[in-house]
């Protein structure tokens, strides 16, 4: 790579970090004020979900990716229109082509970026996220109940517990259950938290349960072991599936035909196995897009505004077609081949567009008159 080829590079290469990085920070910031009192009081738990953020980071970096991209071909290329860094380089003899190479260059290695957080990172980081959320669970449902104060761990569910013994038993329990119509109180000598088919629960002993019935007399039950779902202290559907995004490429094309949540899914993990395959794609089209955005024109000493505002709109509506595709795809597996038919059509049409030899020849024939703007 040349002096000329390095230094646009490294112009599309700084925004592009910019840009990542700004959204990957507001995102762990986000995450952590929807949790922030569960961070202030535990503070073992908050660390867990600063971690759990930052592994859902790689399915948010591969959304964003191909806008960030043309974002960034679009701020360093304007910019160095309106210093006259392009001007110069066209006076140079430097043609449109060599400018795009190195930005090219750019776009293929966030593609390959890309491929790599979609078929290798995103998978592992799920699976680790899954483990760690199952983890939390427990940890948190015991960490909400203080002793000698009353907590409310759940909706309608209220909780005392005297002191803590050893392993994290609980002592003369109280509980109230205003979930049923009518209440249940529980009282109970000792009780402990655990994890039954994934959510918590408290198991207690020595204790009674007391109803009130319709009449007014109050029903009580005395028990030896009695167990009590809490309900889920923190929302996550389906965390022990595997869903499409947890899932390797692998498991994508050859899923469990034997499992019924397998057999349910077989069309959405095609269209999810597809979409990691040609969203790469996208930045290297929507990088072109900006390119035609830019380069393509006389030169304006007014600016860009209409023809980047135009490229914006091109790019978004490339994205979104490629999204509708994916989810269409779930329903109509034959549309999966309209993933990567969006992306190399961009390609095609732009790298026309952008190397076309009437476009070469009309700049020779004007000559400087490029660079000044002046009209033939």
């Amino acid at each position: 790579m040349n002096t000329i080829a390095a230094y646009v590079f490294r112009q599309a290469l700084g925004p592009l970090l910019a840009i990542l990085g700004a959204l990957a920070a507001i995102a762990i910031l986000t995450q952590g004020l929807n949790q922030l009192d569960i961070i202030i009081t535990n503070r073992s738990a908050g660390l867990a979900f600063a971690w759990v953020t930052i592994l859902a980071l790689s399915q948010l970096i591969s959304l964003i990716l191909p806008m960030a991209v043309f974002i960034a071909v679009v701020y360093a290329l304007n910019r160095m229109h309106r210093e006259s860094e392009v001007a110069v380089l066209y006076g140079a003899g430097v043609s449109r082509q060599r400018i795009a190479g190195p930005i090219i260059q750019l776009a293929t290695l966030a593609a390959l970026v890309h491929l790599a957080i979609n078929v290798v990172i995103q998978p592992a980081a799920f699976t680790e996220r899954r483990e760690v959320l199952f983890d939390l669970r427990t940890d948190i449902a015991s960490s909400l109940i203080q002793e000698g104060s009353f907590t409310f761990p759940a909706e309608g569910l209220t909780l005392y517990a005297r002191e803590r013994g050893g392993s994290g038993e609980l002592r003369d329990l109280l509980i109230n259950d205003a979930r049923p119509n009518p209440a249940i109180t529980y009282t109970a000598r000792a009780g402990a938290i655990v994890t039954i088919e994934g959510a918590p629960a408290i198991v207690m002993r020595d204790g009674q349960i007391q109803r009130q019935s319709e009449d007014g007399s109050v029903d009580v039950l005395d028990f030896d072991r009695y167990m009590l779902q809490m309900g889920r202290v923190f929302e996550e559907p389906e965390l022990f599936f595997l869903k499409a995004s947890d899932r390797t490429l692998f498991e994508l094309f050859f899923p469990d035909r034997t499992a019924h949540y397998d057999q349910r899914n077989i069309d959405r993990f095609f269209a999810e196995a597809h979409a990691r395959l040609s969203a790469p794609l996208l930045s290297v089209a929507l990088a072109m897009v900006g390119l035609c955005g830019v380069l393509l024109g006389e030169f304006s000493r007014q600016g860009y505004g209409r023809r980047i505002a135009a490229a914006a709109v091109v790019a978004l509506t490339v994205r979104l077609f490629s999204l509708a595709a994916g989810a269409a795809a779930v329903e109509e597996p034959d549309l999966n081949i309209v993933q990567y038919a969006i992306p190399l059509s961009v390609i095609l049409i732009t790298g026309m567009m952008l190397g076309g030899r009437s476009a070469r020849r009309r700049r020779h024939s004007l000559g400087p008159s490029v660079l000044a703007g002046a009209r033939p």
